[in-house]
C-alpha cells in the first residue's frame, strides 16, 4: 500500500515538475526532488528512469549528487527564473500576487548565490 502511494505521488510530482519547466508559476525543482524521494523509497525501476530523464539531469542532478551547483548553471537558472517570473509578475492580476512572486524570486536568488555552494568545474585534461 505504501509503495503504491509513493509511486503515485512520485508520478504526480514528476508531472507537476514537468509542467513547471514550461509554466513560470509552478516550481520544477521541488517537485522533481519529491519524485526522487518517492521513487527512491518505492521503486528502483522508477528511480532509475527518473535519473535518466533530461528534466532530472537539467534541474536536480548536480545538487543531488554533489550538494553544489556550478556557477554557470546558477546563472542560467537565475536568468531563466528572472524572465519567467518577470512575465508572471507583469501579468499577475493582484498586487499581493506580484509581491509574493517578487519575494519568491528574491528568495531563489539568495539561495542560489549565498546558500547553495558553488561547485568549481575542473578543466578537462586533453
Amino acid at each position: 500500500m505504501k509503495r503504491h502511494f509513493l509511486i503515485s505521488v512520485g508520478i504526480l510530482s514528476f508531472l507537476l515538475g514537468s509542467a513547471g519547466a514550461i509554466l513560470p508559476v509552478l516550481p520544477t525543482t521541488p517537485f522533481l526532488l519529491l519524485s526522487g524521494y518517492c521513487f527512491a523509497h518505492s521503486s528502483s525501476t522508477f528511480n532509475d528512469w527518473l535519473k535518466k530523464t533530461k528534466l532530472y539531469q537539467l534541474y536536480v542532478s548536480d545538487y543531488v549528487e554533489t550538494k553544489s551547483i556550478p556557477k554557470n548553471k546558477k546563472w542560467k537558472i537565475l536568468v531563466n527564473s528572472y524572465i519567467l517570473m518577470g512575465i508572471s509578475i507583469f501579468f499577475a492580476p493582484f498586487q499581493l500576487i506580484k509581491v509574493v512572486l517578487a519575494i519568491v524570486t528574491l528568495a531563489l536568488t539568495v539561495a542560489l548565490l549565498f546558500v547553495i555552494p558553488t561547485r568549481k568545474v575542473l578543466p578537462k585534461n586533453e
